[in-house]
């Protein structure tokens, strides 16, 4: 048999051409044992803290424990496949999410993967979940508004752009009804909206979506979802995968919004993957580092530099209490991170005033920086008023005879807070609450009866955008209240006035008939 020494070269050849001279180098390691979502690993002695690895089954880890003679791995996805002995690689890489448009109106896992059936996410970006925050010198300080269209919280305790604002209370208080009407209320804004939900029944989730599709609000939010019945390890990085996909349009000079609901049951999957990794628990059995867990992540909203872009994020931490109890261990590590805190009360919230949120005890560090000037003049000391309100109501219990002065505030408070009630997810323009809290604050409503106080805001906002839509134009357009727009308004107060006795007239001439 011949060979031919053409063909034997033009292999030779051919094989020396597609040779690829990179070698994979990578370690492995072997699983020494495995369950509850963690897996010890032998072998893997260089590989990084929060570095990934891969398991022979295709499912991913990451290295949270770097041990003497060995790696503790929590495993993001089915443990069950694992098997004790199967092979280790490290992937020389950290944990990253998909990022960009693309996302928007998706329910993505914190890995994210589609959960919506809707197909894969077509998108190339990707941002790493673990970053160091923005340092003190690529900030500004806090001066453009974030609006969530909810009369009190706008008017009292404002949250403005790169804020971190704690809503904080029992369960069923309303807090997530606050999150999701801020969300809605960015339709005709330029924010992009995240909402990460941690350790939620998921069909409490599917109602949320619902809400948020049938508001229009799912065109520019994207949903993160580590459900009740998501493993720890990953719970405890859905906050972090939602803020990555955030910091995407802040690092490009846009506005982000990211709802956290909530932190305290992602600090339990937390302490969950600590206490089988069996570091050390410290009060009410949380890891020592615990309030590092959310200061790391929290710390990452930020309003960047002009010289940055000035993009932003602006956070609704949730955190739920027990009984009332905002002196445990979670909530006063979220209370000292954040620039402010929603506190809802439960008797408030059972007595019908929603959202329930304690006057006195909320509160916003930033203030009026996050308002326009035209709240910030009606609104200034309505938290105070609200707060002497309800030691005025206490006092009157007691069944003292009242003087008339102490008796008129008493009155006018009650129908103030009327007016600070509100549906759920009907947020209200900036323009038409300004309108409404200047009403209430310079005595208009002193003749209303409070249980027509609803009617008469019902009414008299239809009443601006119909018939004085000149004047509620120019105080959208001037966002300040100065002497002539005032006596516009006045003027507009005094004519519908008219108008609303004539309602309650004809309403009871027709009860009378």
């Amino acid at each position: 048999m011949k060979f031919n020494s053409d063909e034997i070269a033009s292999v030779i050849q051919k094989e020396i051409e597609q040779f690829a001279s990179q070698v994979d180098v990578r370690e492995v390691g072997r699983v020494l044992e495995v369950g509850d979502g963690i897996a010890q690993v032998y072998g893997l002695s260089g590989v990084m803290a929060g570095e990934m690895v891969e398991f022979r089954s295709g499912v991913n880890g990451l290295a949270f424990n770097l041990e003497e003679n060995s790696v503790g791995v929590i495993i993001l996805g089915d443990y069950l496949d694992i098997n004790e002995g199967e092979e280790v690689r490290s992937m020389g890489q950290l944990l990253s999410v998909p990022v960009g448009d693309e996302l928007l109106g998706r329910v993505v896992d914190p890995l994210g993967n589609p959960m919506d059936g809707k197909g894969p996410v077509a998108t190339n970006k990707r941002r790493d979940v673990e970053v160091i925050a923005t340092g003190v010198a690529e900030r500004q300080p806090v001066c453009e508004p974030l609006q969530t269209g909810i009369k009190a919280i706008d008017a009292m305790t404002p949250i403005g752009r790169g804020q971190r604002e704690l809503i904080i209370g029992d369960r069923k208080t309303g807090k997530t009804a606050i999150a999701i009407d801020a969300i809605i209320n960015q339709k005709d804004s330029d924010v992009k909206c995240f909402y990460v939900a941690i350790g939620q029944k998921e069909s409490t989730v599917a109602g949320i979506i619902e809400k948020l599709e049938e508001s229009g609000a799912m065109d520019y939010t994207t949903v993160i979802l580590a459900g009740a019945s998501a493993p720890a390890p990953l719970q405890y990085i859905a906050p972090y995968s939602g803020t990555a996909m955030a910091e995407e349009y802040m690092f490009n000079g846009g506005h982000a919004l990211v709802v956290y609901d909530d932190l305290s049951k992602q600090a339990v999957a937390y302490r969950e993957l600590s206490l089988l990794m069996r570091r050390p628990p410290g009060r009410e059995a949380f890891p020592g580092d615990v309030f590092y867990c959310h200061s790391r992540l929290l710390e990452r909203s930020a309003k960047l530099s002009d010289a940055l872009g000035g993009g932003s994020i602006t956070s609704l931490p949730i955190i739920e209490t027990l009984e009332g109890e905002v002196s445990a261990y979670i909530p006063t590590n979220v209370i000292s991170i954040t620039d402010g805190q929603i506190y809802l009360q439960p008797d408030l919230f059972f007595s019908g005033v929603k959202p329930a949120m304690n006057a006195g005890i909320s509160v916003s560090r930033v203030g009026g920086a996050a308002q326009i000037k035209a709240m910030k003049k009606v609104s200034g000391g309505l938290r105070l008023d609200l707060a002497a309100f309800r030691e005025l109501e206490a006092f009157a219990q007691m069944g003292t005879e009242l003087d008339p002065a102490t008796q008129a505030r008493l009155d006018r408070g009650y129908r103030m807070v009327e007016l600070l009630k509100q549906g759920q997810y009907a947020p209200m323009h900036i323009a038409d609450q300004v309108l409404m809290i200047y009403a209430g604050t310079r005595g208009h409503l002193d003749q209303i009866e409070a249980n027509q106080v609803k009617e008469w805001e019902s009414q008299f906002v239809t009443f601006m955008s119909d018939q004085k839509s000149e004047v509620r134009n120019e105080l959208i357009e001037k966002k300040d209240l100065d002497d002539a727009l005032i006596e516009k308004i006045e003027a507009s107060l005094a004519e519908f006035k008219t108008q609303f006795q004539g309602n309650n007239a004809s309403a009871k001439e027709a009860a009378t008939v």
